[in-house]
């Protein structure tokens, strides 16, 4: 059994995904990030980093697991699945993993920043940071100009960018113009294990720019970015 510690958050969709494709049994522990659950001792011995998700692996004598890419790699790898064992194969997964890792996650998160939750509206830094995601959306176009999967077969490298892309409104960036992307992203929402994994810990509203939910989730976010 795992224990997954976790938000509704993109990151936290990578690891709850990453779970229901594998169908390890799994526990959820949701984690109020505006109540800084993420800042208690009792988390902090988990992940000192103070982020969501995190997983204790109880099967194996308690092993924790911090970082998002690195829980996905060890659950992958505990199942056998969803990440080659051939080095083309692992290399190219594990490229498309580190490019959401340090890429994608990175730059719309700043996006979201600066466009949704950062009081002051700084242009330059919102155009920077939505002009750098969508550079990254199109190197995702090329990357899926000869497969249907980022890395050849369905593996985690697509439910890390997915899990991040399928968010690009909330962050400003447009996918018009990028056909394989959007067919890639309409067969993933497509997957019933992604359609699991978004939901957990909990189905977040529609979120159109003008509603309460929005404005909501914004409010609840611009507390979180000070921490």
């Amino acid at each position: 059994m795992i224990d997954l510690y976790t938000a509704s958050t993109p990151n936290g969709w990578k690891a709850s995904i990453t779970l229901e494709e594998l169908e390890i049994p799994y526990e959820t522990h949701a984690v109020d990030l505006s109540a800084g659950d993420q800042k208690q001792e009792d988390f902090l011995a988990i992940n000192p980093n103070g982020r969501i998700p995190a997983i204790v692996d109880r099967e194996a004598g308690g092993i924790p697991v911090f970082e998002s890419g690195a829980i996905m790699v060890y659950l992958a790898e505990k199942a056998g699945r969803l990440l080659p064992t051939d080095a083309a194969g692992r290399a190219r997964t594990l490229s498309w993993l580190m490019f959401q890792m340090g890429g994608l996650g990175p730059m719309m998160g700043q996006a979201n920043v600066f466009f949704r939750y950062f009081p002051e509206k700084i242009q330059p830094a919102i155009d920077r940071y939505q002009n750098e995601s969508r550079r990254l959306f199109e190197v995702l176009e090329r990357g899926l100009a000869d497969s249907q999967w980022l890395a050849g077969d369905y593996s985690i490298a697509d439910i890390a960018n997915w899990s991040w892309a399928r968010t690009h409104k909330w962050s400003g960036v447009s996918v018009e113009g990028l056909p394989r992307l959007a067919d890639w992203m309409g067969r993933m929402r497509e997957r019933p294990a992604c359609q699991r994994g978004v939901e957990v810990p909990a189905r977040l509203p529609r979120m159109e720019d003008d509603s309460e939910s929005a404005k909501k989730f914004a409010e609840n976010a611009s507390k979180m970015v000070q921490r």
